[in-house]
């Protein structure tokens, strides 16, 4: 680990190689706290590289008993978070619209970090169980085209980080993987980061973690969701090349509303946005799921244009698709033993 630190403290990068030696050290016996925080913070200090992330990840996803699911055409839509808007859970009630237009989506999320309801509080107060096993997950994708993955259950292997991070209460590159650690196989994936500056750094990483299709987005407004508020910064990965565009609200249809307009509450204040928006209730609530999971079916590839998936988006909440992906995903969580993580 004295090479790495040395390295990074010099403002040397790491290749994947030697970030995945380093990672694996932090997670043998012969590491301690102050290694791993100096680590973190060396790495912070001079900045990630999309070398750094693609190491970190796969040593993580490595790790994990529910890697490689042997489905095919999974997707998944999560955020980083952190962008302190206090908005409504939008990735995870897209998720039910894009899996009801046809998409498998494993939606990898985690409990509130800097929002007032994370997406496990949301699905949790739903009756989502947090704790289905791999198989469960295998079944409840192929049947309904939807699983729920939650954080510390798929990766309950990351104690030595979670106990060092929470004692340097500092932002570290755990910030930006959240949606990259994903343990399934994705194909195709949409991300949304809380930086501007992080769009090329995670769509490289993407590239590297050889997605066949991606979409990483920044929000009008600074948001980590697609937003109606203005224009909006994409990166399009596609077969290995990656194309920036942005996008406005107007270009798909979409009225503009504020983010304040979009602004959510406590897990059952959302739970009750989620379900109003999936039994079709104008708003600007709606109108926000319509564009983000436009994007993520565009990104999936079943729509040709995203505006196009605008228009799949609305035909899954009308047809009422989306909504019984999620009373399905309910119903089948009451069979699973429950557990408190």
């Amino acid at each position: 680990m004295k090479i790495y630190l040395e390295k990074l403290m010099a403002q040397k990068n790491l290749t994947v190689e030697e970030m995945k030696q380093a990672v694996l050290h932090c997670f043998s016996p012969e590491a301690n706290d102050a290694e791993i925080a100096a680590f973190l913070t060396a790495l912070q200090i001079k900045g990630e590289t999309a070398d750094e992330l693609t190491g970190l990840v796969e040593v993580i996803r490595s790790k994990s008993a529910f890697n490689a699911s042997p489905l095919p055409n999974i997707m998944d839509n999560c955020g980083t978070g952190g962008d302190q808007s206090n908005s409504f859970n939008i990735s995870t009630t897209a998720a039910f619209v894009i899996a009801g237009a046809g998409i498998p989506v494993a939606k990898h999320g985690n409990r509130s970090i800097s929002s007032r309801a994370g997406s496990a509080d949301v699905l949790e107060h739903l009756g989502v169980s947090l704790s289905f096993s791999r198989e469960h997950m295998e079944e409840t994708l192929s049947s309904n085209n939807i699983s729920f993955l939650f954080a510390p259950h798929v990766h309950q292997g990351l104690k030595p980080f979670t106990k060092v991070r929470k004692n340097l209460g500092l932002p570290t590159i755990f910030n930006a993987i959240g949606p990259l650690t994903n343990p399934f196989d994705l194909d195709t994936q949409l991300i949304g980061v809380y930086r501007y500056d992080l769009l090329p750094l995670m769509a490289e990483a993407l590239r590297k973690l050889k997605r066949k299709r991606a979409i990483v987005l920044h929000g009008a407004g600074g948001l980590d969701e697609a937003s109606l508020s203005g224009e909006n910064h994409l990166i399009l990965l596609d077969q290995g090349r990656l194309t920036p565009f942005t996008l406005h609200p107007e270009e798909v249809g979409l009225p503009v509303y504020t983010n304040e307009q979009i602004r959510g509450g406590n897990a059952k204040e959302n739970a009750a946005i989620t379900k109003s928006v999936l039994k079709g209730k104008p708003g600007p609530y709606l109108d926000t799921v319509l564009l983000n999971a436009g994007i993520g079916l565009f990104a999936g590839g079943t729509a040709e244009s995203i505006s196009s998936g605008v228009d799949m988006a609305k035909e899954s909440i009308a047809s009422g698709r989306a909504m019984e992906k999620l009373e399905n995903l309910i119903q089948y969580s009451r069979k699973i033993p429950s557990e408190v993580i």
